[in-house]
């Protein structure tokens, strides 16, 4: 499985995917500059992503504590997702995300 990121660069890499594994450590493992700094514990918004609009549909929806988390974030937009609470699934074979603004 392969999910597509696009860097702050607008440089867009695909990175080879695990089922089960959650997007960030994908991105985070790949090299790619993600912080990430609670370590996927849903503490930060570190990890924000935004995800191509046709893929939404496909991702669970969001839980509270992951909106709130999202409310710390710079540049939300309605495509806003933290990348730790996407779960790497075959359906998702093909995501793709941008890293969102880097602002810390």
């Amino acid at each position: 499985m392969t999910v597509h990121v696009t860097n702050r660069d607008g440089e867009e890499r695909e990175l080879e995917a695990l089922e089960g594994w959650r997007l960030m450590e994908i991105i985070r493992d790949w090299g790619l500059p993600i912080k990430a700094e609670c370590g996927g514990a849903c503490a930060c918004a570190t990890c924000h992503v935004y995800v191509e609009p046709d893929w939404l549909a496909k991702l669970h929806p969001p839980l509270e504590e992951e909106i709130e988390r999202l409310d710390d974030a710079f540049d939300v937009r309605p495509n806003s997702r933290l990348a730790c609470q996407i779960l790497i699934s075959p359906e998702l074979d093909g995501l793709k995300v941008a890293l969102a603004p880097d602002h810390g």
